[in-house]
Formats: C-alpha cells, structure tokens, sequence
C-alpha cells in the first residue's frame, strides 16, 4: 500500500493507494500562514500519523514549488511562507520509518494523469487550474522536471502585463470579486455576464494551451484542478483560441484534450512516485 500527499494552497489531501484505487482518503485545512517551519511539519506529520498503517511501504508528497527531488528538498513554497528550504524527505524518512519522494504538485497531478488517461502519447502535458496553475510533462511514460524540477513553469511567463497565472487559476476569479462555484451556478442558469466572464477566462486559457503546444508538442493534454470542472462554459472559447494561435491546424486535428478535474488524481500521482 502506498500513501500519497497533495499539499495545496488551501487543502492538504492523503490518500492510501492500493493500484490505481484511493481505499482512504482525509483532508485537512492546509498550513496556517503564519505558522513556524516546525509548527508546520508537526501538522504535517500529525496528519500523516492520523492516516498511516504498517503496510504503508512508501510515501509521495507533491508540493506547489520547486523540488530536488532526489534529495526531497522544498524550496521557496510561494503559500507556505515559512518554507524556504525545507528538508522534507529526511525529515519524514526520520520520523516515519519509510521511503519519502517529493515532487512538484503539478508533475504529481501529470503522472496521475498518465496512469488514468491510457493511449499511446509520447508526449502528455497536464495542466492545473487551482490556487495557481502548474504544468507537468511527462514523455515516455516518466516526468520531465529539468535540473531544477521546473520544467512545466510556463505560467510565470509575463502575459498581458502580468503572467499567464493570473489569467488562468483561482487569481483571475477573486481580481475579478468572482467566486468558482457561485460563477459556474450563474453560468449554468443562462447569466449572460457570467457566461462571457467564462469565455474570457477560456480565451486566455486557449493563449496558454498554444503555448504548451509549441514547447512540447504533447499527444494528449489533461486539464486538472478545481476550475477545471467549470469547463462546460470556458471550453469553446478555449478551443476557437488555440486554433487561431496554434498554426498547425492537422497537429490539433490529432491532439487529445482530456479534463479531470477531480483532486484524487493528484494523490495517485503523488503515491506513485
């Protein structure tokens, strides 16, 4: 059995995994921001005490952050104020008796991804629409993370006088006083405002997946996250924008676009490092 950990900017997740399938699964408030570094291990470690069984051989954490994932360190976590270079893998290894992987949250939410999604891709790029917005790549079956395991860090490109996250996560709903699950209710009854509100947000969208496409060339690319469940109302714009910025219309004729909004996939991705 293995134990997977989605540290998000507002939930912690974990998950016991047996195969693909999540047998347990708590969630948590995430860090208060004010915490210590070592308020916010003991939390951390509370909650993994509160969830962990013998036969648990391995635990996988995925952070929103840069990562060395061969020495499980953390570092510079924008919502966790006080890591800024944390140690976790020796740290958890101590405490708990078992093999930790850290790794990025988005790159844990692509392998998931790629366990779920099947087919044949060489290339499979997932994109998160959260708090913030992450990209993770994963070619040939094994993820991509560069020297600094910030391979997929696309979002922090300035766009539109600021950078693609701002226009494509949680930050352009609250700069525009707009909560997800109230605007998707409004757009689900026909709110005229509301609907166009989603297909600006599917325009910018559509600018950042043309992007993926000319730096990765991917097969198939997975929307994941809480907004992504909102899609029913951003995806046409989504579409009609990268077919006018991605200039190989026969490329996007083949490319498989798959939305799994649902958090669990991050937790399997996270045991599965």
């Amino acid at each position: 059995m293995l134990l997977g950990i989605d540290i998000g900017g507002t939930t912690i997740s974990l998950g016991l995994v047996e195969g693909k399938e999540i047998v347990k699964k708590v969630c948590i408030p995430s860090f208060n921001k004010g915490a210590t570094l070592q308020e916010t291990l003991d939390y951390l470690s509370d909650a993994i005490a509160g969830i962990i069984s013998p036969e648990v051989s391995s635990i996988g954490i995925g952070v929103p952050t840069l990562v060395d994932p061969d020495r499980g360190i953390v570092y510079d976590a924008m919502n966790i104020p006080s890591w800024k270079e944390v140690h976790l893998k020796e740290y958890l290894e101590k405490r708990f008796g078992v093999p930790v992987a850290v790794n990025n949250d988005a790159n844990c939410y692509a392998i998931g991804a790629q366990a779920l999604a099947g087919g044949s891709h060489h290339v499979l790029v997932c994109v998160t629409l959260g708090t913030g917005t992450g990209i993770g790549i994963v070619v040939d079956g094994k993820i991509v993370c560069g020297d600094n395991c910030g391979a997929g860090e696309l979002c922090s490109v300035p766009y539109n006088g600021a950078d693609y996250e701002s226009f494509c996560s949680r930050k352009f709903f609250l700069a525009r006083g707009r909560d997800g699950r109230e605007a998707a209710d409004a757009a689900a009854a026909g709110d005229p405002a509301t609907l166009e509100f989603f297909n600006e947000f599917g325009r910018h969208l559509g600018e950042l997946l043309a992007l993926v496409m000319y730096a990765y060339d991917p097969g198939c690319i997975v929307l994941g996250g809480g907004i992504a469940y909102t899609n029913p109302w951003f995806r046409e714009s989504m579409l009609k924008t990268l077919r006018a910025k991605y200039i190989y219309p026969h490329v996007l004729d083949r490319l498989r676009i798959e939305f799994m909004p649902d958090a669990d996939t991050a937790l399997l991705g996270a045991s599965l490092l």
